[in-house]
């Protein structure tokens, strides 16, 4: 898929507002966030993704001349705002946390500072793009934490909603930690490792399960995984397998990546047959690798029966998040520029205390022990606030301030997590490889704590808000309980 002109991937209401906007002459510049409010699959963190995809959205945002013929054709916007589209380009600023990262509820994932009719012309593809990609990569960090360091193979293409889903679910699954993917134009586009094996149809095409398997070898020799489940896993598919191999063996054909897949049966049961079959035949370093609906939970309960598999591929659990569709993401005004160029913080209000907005232009850091290299918390200040790092920090939580930690200074260090992007409508920042945002999101899921990885009831890390911040965001919910 080349780059498409994703202009009009937006919901109405963003243009008839930018219409409003353009009508009032408001061309104020104010301050979006993107954040969500609670982890997906009840766990204790999220990693971000997307950032790429936004990043060539932004630079391709323009109107063309369909797009406006087809606005034209609603009877709902005039000849002088579509003029204004006809050279329309984003202008502003873009801020970011860095895909691969660890994110946590509440905390500014990308922050917007532009002309309001701009700023609020990207929300929903913004959003569209970092809640599909993110929950992916979530998911997969999951299943591969499952797994505890055996291979992962994301295979959902044909269960994934759509062909952007199918290509853009399997970079995130790799970014999540995914050894490779099935999807082929996933592999072209992003340049990562394709795997795959064969189906049962290979086998039911020829006159018998040996025969397939004799042809699979001959063909691929250095990437022999065979499908052992067809007719009869025990008494059939692994002794055909296993004769197979010793032919390979006998005939001088390094075995090199080569075993059996599993897609059916009881996957804990079987493998512990399989191994010992292999390993009596001369195979010990076979791979035995499984599907079959496969997710953390059921990875994770495999584990612990004592299944021999090590090699696993997840397919429909991972590609759609099937126990937890959506990211909920969502985007909100936080401050106004004022005419001498300060930001006044603005705030939403809500009977639900989750969805109360943190005001003003922010910044994010992170606070690291200096002893274990783990998060101690998440910290939202105001931009422009600095931080000793030798002094001693005090943390409270925003909900119930009463609960406090001090951080003995020495004891601990600080990390900004916003980075520019765009800066004045120009890209600033370049995208690491796909397979160099892995390797980040491994490092980045080393300064979780174990007990935040359990799945669950896990141990929460608080993203909490600087003295400023707080005495902010109460001075306006004062004020406003006045109104």
């Amino acid at each position: 898929m080349s780059t498409l002109n994703l202009t009009l991937l937006t919901d109405l209401y963003e243009m008839t507002m930018m219409q409003g906007y353009f009508k009032s002459n408001n061309q104020e510049t104010v301050v979006f966030d993107a954040f969500y409010r609670s982890n997906p699959c009840g766990g204790g963190y999220a990693i971000c993704a997307g950032l790429d995809q936004i990043i060539d959205y932004i630079k391709n945002l323009h109107f063309s001349e369909e797009d406006l013929s087809y606005l034209r054709s609603l009877g709902i916007f005039d000849e002088d705002f579509l003029s204004y589209l006809g050279n329309f380009s984003f202008s502003g600023d873009i801020y970011a946390i860095p895909e691969g990262s660890i994110i946590f509820p509440r905390e500014p994932l990308i922050k917007v500072i532009a002309p309001i009719m701009e700023a609020q012309l990207i929300e929903t593809a913004i959003l569209n793009i970092l809640n599909h990609q993110s929950l992916i990569a979530t998911k997969a960090a999951r299943v591969c934490y499952a797994a505890k360091g055996d291979s992962v193979m994301e295979f959902g293409l044909r269960r994934a909603q759509g062909p952007d889903s199918g290509i853009y679910g399997a970079r995130a699954a790799i970014i999540g930690g995914c050894k490779g993917t099935s999807n082929v134009l996933a592999g072209q586009l992003f340049d990562v490792p394709v795997l795959g094996t064969h189906a049962h149809s290979w086998i039911m095409s020829f006159a018998d399960e040996y025969t397939a398997f004799r042809k699979y070898a001959d063909l691929y020799p250095s990437a022999c995984t065979l499908l052992v489940d067809t007719y009869d896993t025990l008494k059939s598919g692994v002794p055909n397998a296993i004769r197979v191999f010793t032919e390979m063996k006998e005939a001088g054909i390094p075995l090199t990546n080569y075993g059996i897949r599993m897609d059916s049966g009881d996957l804990a049961y079987l493998s512990k047959k399989v191994r010992r079959m292999l390993d009596e035949a001369g195979f010990s370093d076979a791979i035995i690798s499984a599907s079959n609906d496969l997710d953390e939970y059921l990875i994770q309960s495999l584990k612990f029966q004592g299944a021999m598999i090590t090699s696993w591929g997840v397919g429909t659990n991972l590609i759609t998040s099937k126990d937890n569709p959506a990211f909920g993401g969502v985007y909100k005004l936080a401050a106004i520029q004022a005419a001498d160029g300060s930001f006044l913080p603005k705030i939403k209000l809500s009977e639900n205390t989750e969805k109360v907005t943190n005001p003003g232009n922010k910044a994010v850091y992170r606070i690291y022990d200096n002893d274990t290299g783990k998060i101690r918390a998440d910290y939202i200040c105001l931009v422009g606030e600095t931080f000793d790092t030798e002094k001693d920090l005090i943390l409270f939580d925003p909900n119930e301030p009463w609960k406090k930690t001090r951080l003995a200074g020495g004891s601990y260090h600080m990390r900004k997590l916003l980075i520019p992007v765009f800066q004045n409508g120009k890209c600033v920042y370049t995208s690491p490889s796909v397979m160099e945002i892995q390797a980040f999101c491994t490092r980045e899921k080393e300064t979780i704590w174990d007990e935040t990885k359990r799945f669950v009831n896990p141990a929460k890390i608080y993203v909490d808000l600087s003295d400023k911040l707080y005495q902010t965001k109460q001075q306006l919910l004062n004020d406003m309980s006045q109104i």
